[in-house]
């Protein structure tokens, strides 16, 4: 009996709307297998997607062309001004030649290629793997920037912008194939090698040569190029004079870009095997129009853009800004005249070895709103490259004690049965060793009791040990930080933490000062008002509100007892009346002079705070001591981180004298 044929349903009939309709959920399918979709079902999917993916990138294709040159592709000048607005230096005008690719040695060129893209002569100027890799970091929030090219990153570098977003990166995917199609491999590889950016305001295979070696690319060996190939992952990462980890990370990638040479056929193992030693590049230069106190003032601008407005080194490197800093002209000038004089009539390294190797460091902040008026980071920085006003590893010594004092003004200190006593300036030990007291009655025999303002008024080393231990020495840290020092500059918590053993900068030093001065508001330093580019100011720079850091009863009560301290005119040259200042300290952590290796001098006036610091080195070396230091061998500094400080207060002020006083070059 044969089967019944089967019969189409009707128009309207409900089989026909199902058999029309997408078999999902599975139809005759029970439990979790009515939810598996059918491969039928996948299938179509996926193709549909690829083939609307594909037709999407065809469209870009077809109307992306190659355009002419960007403008970052032309290294322009970065120009600084004043706070005055006058112009104070232009840097990275010319740091740029093109060669053609028969200059760049071989092994060079075969660097560059092992580093970024094995497969360059043979692939189609395009990774698949890259665009993956942006598309999903989209998805997750992230930036765009993948695995690109040399053909991509020339591209990025000549036609685009420096943008990270999913646009850009789809253009420089369809740019690069066009380019590959159009354009041969060397031209590409030409074109890259001299549009990359390589560190050191080096844009370029020639300028970078020149920068890292004094060379012409031409020069050259395989070793230095494996070097120099290393830079493209990041010109100042892998600079080793910018750090010992950036010294440390391009020995690592120099090693790997040999042996990768090696890997890819490019390098016989043998000639790999004579390239043992890290080729070290010529120490860091900077123009002659960074000279003298300009080199720090530019580097610290710099540092400020990039923190406010997340810009790379390269692409500050590509120039093109106005950047309008808070650094006065005559401040700066005065600042340097005044460390010059002071260290001339009092020292003599010619003659005296104990006089040999200085260092000097200061920053004066305005203290209404955190500005940088003026820093001093040494000699010159086009010789001395290590910003002094700037650096870490100096202990403060007393400096430190104003924040130790304060602390136990805010905070109180624990007694003996755990809970926390409230202290004033007037408050002192007792015979029971707990604090008592707030107007001290006569002691047997006549003794008036050592309250807290007179021990800080002496600096007693002994009842600041006590005190910072009784507040708590993470809440002396807190004080601290919270007045402007940085928590990574904060020495660990053993019984000498409360005399000074951190090591903030002097910046960080004067912007603590800054927070007494100003009634506890601490006030974040900065270096720059506005950044300007094709005359459009650039976002990130308005106005930063200040914090409270500490009580303004606490930063009056700080200020007030300090300022009963004074340095005579035998001390400070020049002057014909005492001249108060904040505080006088010589960072060491022992009681003992011998060790003391630094000297400090902070304080404000009733508009600028200014801190000081002096101390010997030489590169890689513990700091040296200062015992013996200048021709009056009992100051060890002090003196002249006082008179420094004097010279240049009194010649800004115009006379005003400065707030609050201290101890003069005790540890």
């Amino acid at each position: 009996m044969s089967a019944a044929p089967r019969t189409r349903p009707r128009r309207g009939d409900p089989r026909e709307t199902r058999a029309r309709r997408i078999d999902y959920p599975r139809r005759g399918r029970r439990g979790i297998r009515r939810w598996v979709p059918s491969w039928r079902l996948v299938l179509g999917t996926a193709v549909t997607g690829v083939g609307t993916l594909l037709g999407l990138f065809a469209l870009v294709y077809a109307q992306v062309d190659i355009p002419g040159e960007n403008a970052l592709a032309r290294q322009e000048s970065n120009v600084y001004y004043w706070a005055d607005g006058s112009h104070m230096v232009s840097v990275g005008a010319v740091n740029r030649r093109n060669v053609a690719l028969s200059e760049v040695p071989a092994p060079v060129r075969d660097a560059a290629i092992a580093a970024e893209n094995a497969d360059f002569y043979s692939d189609s100027g395009v990774s698949f793997r890259g665009l993956g890799r942006a598309v999903s970091n989209m998805a997750r929030g992230r930036e765009t920037q993948g695995g690109s090219t040399i053909t991509q990153q020339y591209v990025k570098n000549t036609y685009l912008s420096q943008e990270q977003t999913l646009s850009r990166k789809v253009k420089e995917f369809c740019l690069a194939l066009k380019l590959d199609s159009r354009t041969s491999k060397d031209d590409i590889l030409q074109g890259y090698l001299n549009t990359s950016w390589f560190g050191r305001g080096a844009y370029g295979i020639q300028a970078a040569a020149n920068a890292y070696y004094g060379v012409d690319v031409d020069e050259l060996g395989p070793s230095q190029g494996a070097f120099l190939a290393a830079l493209l992952k990041g010109g100042n990462d892998y600079d080793p004079a910018v750090s010992p980890a950036g010294k440390r990370r391009a020995m690592e990638r120099w090693s790997w870009i040999l042996d990768r040479q090696v890997e890819l056929g490019m390098m016989e193992a043998a000639e790999r095997s004579r390239y043992t030693k890290f080729p070290q590049p010529l120490a860091r230069s900077v123009s002659t129009n960074l000279s003298g106190q300009k080199g720090y003032l530019v580097e610290l601008a710099h540092r400020y853009v990039k923190k406010r407005t997340g810009l790379t080194d390269a692409e500050l490197g590509r120039g093109g800004y106005q950047i309008h800093t808070t650094f006065e002209k005559d401040a700066v000038r005065e600042l340097e005249r005044s460390v010059q004089d002071v260290l001339d009539r009092g020292l003599d390294p010619k003659a005296r070895k104990e006089d040999r190797h200085v260092q000097v460091g200061a920053a004066s902040v305005r203290h209404a709103d955190g500005a940088l008026v003026a820093v001093h980071g040494g000699t010159d920085a086009t010789e001395h490259f290590t910003n002094n006003a700037d650096t870490s590893g100096v202990p403060t010594g007393s400096v430190f004690k104003p924040f130790v004092l304060a602390a136990a003004l805010q905070h109180g200190v624990r007694s003996k049965d755990g809970s926390r006593l409230s202290v004033s300036l007037d408050s002192f030990y007792g015979e029971s060793g707990e604090f008592v007291g707030h107007a001290p009655p006569l002691a047997p025999y006549g003794r008036i009791p050592t309250t807290l303002r007179t021990v800080s008024d002496l600096s007693s080393n002994a009842t600041f040990r006590r005190l910072g231990a009784d507040v708590g020495l993470k809440r002396v840290e807190d004080m601290a930080v919270g007045a402007g020092m940085l928590r990574s500059s904060m020495a660990p918590h053993d019984k000498e933490f409360p005399l000074g053993t951190s090591s903030p900068s002097a910046i960080r030093v004067a912007t603590s000062y800054a927070t007494l001065a100003s009634d506890g508001m601490r006030h974040e330093p900065y270096s720059v008002t506005e950044v300007v580019r094709n005359g459009a100011p650039l976002a990130g720079f308005e106005p930063l509100r200040g914090t409270r850091a500490m009580d303004k009863t606490v930063a009056r009560s700080v200020t007030s007892v300090f300022r009963a301290a004074t340095v005579g005119p035998e001390a400070v040259e020049g002057t014909a009346t005492p001249v108060p200042v904040q505080l006088v300290g010589a960072g060491v952590s022992t009681t003992g002079n011998e060790t003391q290796r630094a000297a400090w001098f902070a304080g404000h006036s009733t508009e600028l705070a200014t801190a000081v610091t002096l101390f010997r080195s030489e590169p890689g070396q513990p700091l040296l001591p200062l015992v013996g230091l200048g021709k009056e061998e009992s100051t060890r500094g002090s003196l002249y981180t006082a008179r420094i400080w004097s010279a240049y207060m009194r010649a800004v002020s115009a006379g005003s004298s400065g707030d609050a006083g201290g101890s003069a070059g005790r540890p």
